[in-house]
């Protein structure tokens, strides 16, 4: 028989727990201290199985019956109510355990390490991390939409940080891949965002692009005084046409003498690709009086206070502030446009090998793969001309 609220109310406690049933497997179970609790029976898998629903009058009768219904439609599609409510709270532990600022860890710390990111890179995705954490970093990976990260990379943009709420959204966008993989999200909420974003204008570094001034800042170079290891960063810097990341976190082991070369592992190449840089023989000699002061092992060019860490990313920028020449003259990542400029200019060389010698990515994934292994003859005649150039620049002569 069918209970009625009334009847529920009325209901009172006894020395033992007792049951009164209302309809379809509901009932009410009475405990001696006077709670009521509502359970299903039911049915599944030819065993009698019993569900809490919940407690009487927080739980109420109507509201018990629903839950009644939608268990006993549940086990009509052959799925066991009790089993489906343990996985949904497992997965709302596990929801809880997981979230932005855990799953982001992970990822970090497993996923970019064990591919060998560089320090500079893992350092960089910390940071993006802690820029995240006050708006998305306690949230569940699952709970975070796109309109939540959206307003958390809006207030970077409000402070005019655009490229940086770019890079935040990136990483939180592999963050969520990454999730997604491990079964902890379904979706990147951040894949739609890309559009919602101000494109920061492109950043342009300055460069000498006049002989004449170059042949200035060589003699300026030659005349500065300073840490020897600075000394020999300034005099090579011009000569290669590495990133300014990549030659401060070059290492002795990597070059090789006997070949005149230098190979660039691809965990530090922004392409993510192994370089080799053919050396001249102005940088081989410079190399190798370099060597002779420093020991060879470790970083090329170590830290002033310690060789355990590379020089710091500002050093060769602050000695030419020094020189007299200011940051919009000239820069470290500068003088790869410096390279790039007047080698092109020059008309001696392919461009395809220039952009080789500068580690740029091909557009085009099929002509990169074709001509990945070309001009490598070229580049090597290249290298020793620009450091002859060079040379000619610094007496006040005219380019070779």
């Amino acid at each position: 028989m069918a209970l009625t609220t009334q009847q529920v109310r009325g209901f009172k406690p006894k020395d033992k727990p007792y049951k009164k049933g209302d309809e379809r497997g509901l009932y009410l179970l009475v405990k001696p201290n006077g709670s009521k609790l509502w359970h299903l029976k039911y049915r599944f898998g030819g065993r009698e199985k019993k569900m809490p629903i919940g407690p009487f009058p927080e739980v109420g009768l109507a509201q018990a019956r629903h839950e009644r219904d939608r268990a006993r439609l549940a086990i009509a599609d052959g799925i066991d109510p009790m089993r489906e409510r343990k996985r949904e709270k497992a997965q709302i532990k596990l929801g809880a355990e997981n979230t932005f600022a855990s799953v982001a860890q992970t990822y970090i710390e497993e996923k970019m390490v064990r591919e060998g990111r560089a320090e500079a890179t893992l350092r960089k995705a910390r940071w993006f991390l802690d820029l995240l954490k006050p708006a998305v970093g306690n949230m569940p990976l699952n709970d975070v939409d796109p309109q939540l990260m959206l307003a958390a990379l809006k207030k970077l943009e409000a402070k005019g940080n655009l490229e940086t709420a770019k890079k935040c959204r990136s990483f939180a966008s592999r963050v969520f891949r990454f999730g997604a993989a491990m079964g902890l999200c379904e979706t990147d909420p951040t894949s739609i965002l890309k559009g919602a974003l101000v494109s920061p204008k492109a950043r342009h570094y300055a460069a000498i692009l006049e002989p004449e001034k170059l042949g200035q800042l060589l003699r300026a170079i030659d005349c500065y005084e300073c840490y020897p290891v600075t000394k020999f960063a300034l005099q090579i810097a011009p000569h290669i046409f590495v990133r300014p990341g990549e030659l401060r976190h070059g290492e002795w082991e990597e070059i090789d003498w006997d070949k005149a070369t230098w190979t660039i592992p691809e965990g530090r190449m922004k392409a993510r690709r192994t370089h080799v840089v053919p050396l001249s023989r102005q940088v081989l000699d410079l190399f190798r009086e370099l060597k002779s002061i420093s020991g060879g092992k470790g970083y090329i060019f170590p830290a002033f206070h310690t060789r355990q860490r590379p020089m710091s990313e500002n050093t060769i920028n602050a000695a030419f502030r020094r020189m007299g020449f200011t940051k919009d003259e000239v820069t470290a990542h500068g003088l790869r446009s410096t390279a790039s400029t007047m080698l092109n200019e020059s008309g001696l060389w392919h461009p395809d090998a220039i952009e080789r010698a500068l580690a740029h990515g091909d557009s085009n994934a099929i002509r990169g793969v074709y001509n990945r292994g070309n001009y490598w003859d070229e580049r090597v005649k290249m290298a020793q001309w620009w450091s002859d150039n060079l040379d000619n620049l610094r007496k006040g002569e005219t380019s070779s």
